[in-house]
């Protein structure tokens, strides 16, 4: 008898664990949305907007920021430190064009793996 009353336990912990893991999951799933429609809102209407960066080293980056509507500064941006190097207008800005840069051909790894075999 003993050993049903023991199996039986085991059962209903089981199921236990598994409803408490699914609620978790559920609400890890809401509060994941939550946050992310609640940071969506917080970046709209904003006068500041990084508009292009390029990382320069391991830790330093050379940012182009739009701030209110027509103002674009050029600030490096260190680990410390934030130097300004400049402001452009939007005509100095170049807009990338979608086509042109789908028309870029990937680099195929076999043909330059056939190019380094023969220089050897």
């Amino acid at each position: 008898m003993a050993l049903h009353s023991s199996a039986g336990e085991s059962f209903f912990q089981l199921i236990f664990i598994l409803i408490v893991f699914v609620g978790v999951l559920a609400l890890t799933y809401y509060v994941t949305k939550w946050i992310a429609g609640y940071q969506k809102t917080q970046g709209l209407n904003k006068n500041l907007e990084i508009i292009e960066a390029i990382k320069i080293s391991s830790n330093k980056y050379v940012q182009i920021i739009r701030a209110g509507s027509d103002r674009y500064f050029v600030i490096a941006i260190g680990k410390d430190e934030v130097v300004p190097l400049g402001e452009i207008s939007a005509e100095q800005l170049k807009e990338i064009d979608v086509q042109e840069f789908n028309q870029i051909t990937p680099v195929d790894f076999k043909s330059i793996l056939d190019k380094l075999q023969k220089k050897k």
